[in-house]
């Protein structure tokens, strides 16, 4: 029995989710999403609330049973609040800012790195050391920035570089003499 699987999925008002076949679209305020889920999940729409099961018998219908369950979740949330991952800049002269559909980065390097937005995500700079990346889909707002991240990973000597906004770095002792 999967705990997470056994609950529905509230819907709130504003949002309509409609289930074809293996495809559920959700639709809401910000946008519109669908994903095709497995064969192995029966999902139904009574209600405000989405209630998904398993279609067979099966250890693999029931390891997707809580799977699904959260996929639909998290793509009702998206429509209807969105996701947001904010990013630190920490170090002298390091700087971002958007200019067009490009984010650009000035962290040190010789030259400034241009990052192409994706379709789908936006991204604000409320202050030069602040990048705000958010969108409807989870998995890709956390793999921009992620990728984001990735071109300065803040280093354990001075925490200089891009971290997640709360992140702790754990810092290491210099060099004695």
């Amino acid at each position: 029995m999967s705990r997470i699987g056994k609950n529905p999925v509230p819907v709130p008002s504003g949002v309509t989710v409609t289930v074809t076949g293996g495809l559920v679209t959700a639709k809401g305020k910000l946008g519109e999403t669908s994903m095709t889920l497995s064969d192995d999940i029966s999902i139904k729409v009574e209600g405000s609330e989405v209630i998904v099961a398993p279609a067979r018998e099966t250890r693999q219908a029931t390891m997707m049973w809580g799977t699904g369950r959260a996929l639909v979740a998290k793509m009702v949330k998206g429509v209807s609040e969105g996701y947001t991952k904010t990013l630190e800049l920490s170090g002298v002269g390091f700087k971002a800012a958007v200019q067009g559909s490009e984010l650009v980065l000035n962290i040190g390097f010789s030259h400034d790195i241009r990052y192409p937005i994706p379709a789908g995500i936006k991204i604000a700079c409320a202050k030069p050391t602040e990048i705000a990346v958010s969108g409807i889909d989870a998995q890709q707002v956390g793999q921009v920035a992620a990728e984001i991240r990735g071109f300065r990973p803040p280093e354990p000597y001075k925490g200089k570089g891009i971290m997640y906004a709360g992140e702790k770095i754990r810092r290491k002792e210099g060099k004695k003499k």
